[in-house]
């Protein structure tokens, strides 16, 4: 009976991992009528309990964790969970039996890979990047290139085919690292533990990061779906932090704009830009004379939940956009997909997170570049190189920003150049892609159901029942 088979979702402790984390539990459940559990740490399951729909049929089991620490710190706190994820495990299969529990960890718990391996349970690991960005990363963590970054150019050899990477494409802790430092070990032992895995999922579409795809089913010799892209109309709740701006305040602001016309900037829920780029951005913003809407958060060296001040902001600046109606700053929480649906918006300026580049993405809109962090300017690459559907404006959070170089960016992208018409051709073709994936028929949903068909022993989705 399929009600008697557990899935066990085992996420990172961040707000990135957990969105795509808590879609694919509901995509799964869609299709099939197993038990699915997402087990995570006592603050993060207040957190979800508090926007988890009341009929929702995902189970909600909490690990003892006291580290509240972002960055370096949680990574390391994150490693002394293995032995509470085991006795949970144990203690499931003992009670459903090991043939009936299967679990879908996150690529940053690799060490789950051991302890599903020690009690004999099967186990698939998710990628919340995509799967050029994330290639390209564990080849570099595997192997550092160390010396090799003095070059301007270094190649990836163990990559499917010729890849060349810039120094300046690599993000601080690797540019400026021999391979030694806790961060670079860390994500060394997960990448190793992971390849061990009986089965990787990736939030993309087969065509779209091919490379990527392959690099793994050549690295592990495993089973690799592409199953994306899977955004939930529940993301906007998981977002919102606190009472801000309500939906209808963006949408209605658009509505007074021409289709196309308006840019969206947000660089997500972790990252942000300094107070110098932010005063230059703001004014290269102005004098592009393009209307806009502008998620602003504090900048490098506030706190996260900094109020708003005018200070981060050229003086006056507020005053005369709204004077001009050129643009709407979003202080708290602005509701991305529902800007990025509106047929106003024209282009993104985004750091290049997996996901703000698939909503972008599934809706047609082109990219602006700005990558800050982690895999962030991998994914940059390969939007600008591969599929051309972006143009990078700037790296790193410690990139010049000349205000006469963001506006010139913005009417590439967004005014009547080829360059423009390119990346807005190219994101059309993306979406279509994308649709075409997610269809009953389409290659997103086979490979979905053909893991589920995988997951456990005589195990069928909904669609094969039928």
């Amino acid at each position: 009976m399929l009600k008697d088979k557990h899935l066990v979702l085992f996420p990172f402790m961040a707000e990135g991992h957990l969105i795509p984390f808590m879609a694919l539990a509901g995509h799964i459940k869609k299709r099939t009528q197993c038990n699915i559990t997402l087990v995570t740490t006592p603050l993060i399951l207040q957190k979800l309990k508090a926007i988890a729909p009341s009929d929702s049929e995902i189970g909600l089991a909490e690990l003892p964790f006291s580290c509240t620490d972002l960055g370096l710190a949680l990574l390391e706190a994150s490693e002394t969970l293995q032995s509470a994820f085991e006795n949970f495990i144990s203690d499931l299969c003992e009670t459903a039996g090991r043939d009936s529990v299967h679990i879908i960890a996150d690529f940053l718990v690799g060490w789950a890979v051991e302890v599903a391996k020690k009690l004999g349970v099967l186990i698939s690991i998710v990628m919340t990047s995509g799967a050029y960005g994330t290639a390209v990363a564990v080849s570099l963590w595997l192997q550092p290139p160390r010396g090799e970054v003095e070059s301007d150019e270094f190649s990836l050899a163990d990559f499917p085919r010729p890849l060349c990477i810039r120094r300046s494409e690599l993000p601080d802790y690797l540019r400026f690292s021999d391979g030694t430092d806790f961060l670079c070990k860390f994500l060394q032992r997960q990448s190793s533990r992971c390849l061990g895995a009986d089965g990787f999922l990736f939030n993309t579409v087969e065509g779209l990061e091919d490379i990527g795809l392959e690099y793994f089913r050549k690295k592990s010799g495993r089973h690799v779906w592409a199953i994306g892209p899977i955004i939930s109309e529940n993301d906007q709740r998981w977002c919102r932090r606190e009472p801000g701006l309500q939906d209808h305040e963006c949408v209605k602001w658009l509505d007074l704009r021409s289709p196309s016309s308006v840019l969206y900037i947000a660089f997500g829920s972790a990252e942000t830009i300094s107070a110098m780029q932010m005063m230059e951005f703001a004014l290269g913003l102005e004098l592009s004379g393009k209307p806009f809407i502008w998620v602003v958060k504090p900048p490098v060296g506030f706190e996260e939940a900094e109020q708003f001040r005018a200070e981060w902001l050229p003086e006056g600046f507020e005053d005369r956009i709204e004077k001009r109606k050129q643009g709407l700053l979003v202080k708290i929480w602005g509701p991305q997909l529902a800007i990025l649906a509106h047929k106003s918006t024209g282009a993104f300026l985004s750091h290049c997170g997996w996901n703000s580049i698939l909503e972008s993405l599934a809706h047609g809109v082109p990219i602006i570049s700005w990558p800050l962090a982690a895999e962030q300017h991998f994914n940059s690459k390969m939007l600008v190189e591969e599929i051309r559907v972006s143009i990078e404006i700037a790296t790193g959070d410690s990139s010049k920003i000349d205000r006469a170089h963001v506006s010139s960016v913005i009417e590439t992208a967004m005014g009547e150049t080829e360059k423009g018409e390119e990346i807005r051709r190219n994101a059309s073709k993306v979406r279509a892609m994308l649709e075409a994936a997610t269809r009953e028929e389409g290659c997103s949903i086979k490979a979905l159901d053909d893991f589920i068909n995988r997951a456990f022993p005589l195990m069928k989705s909904k669609a094969e029942e039928i």
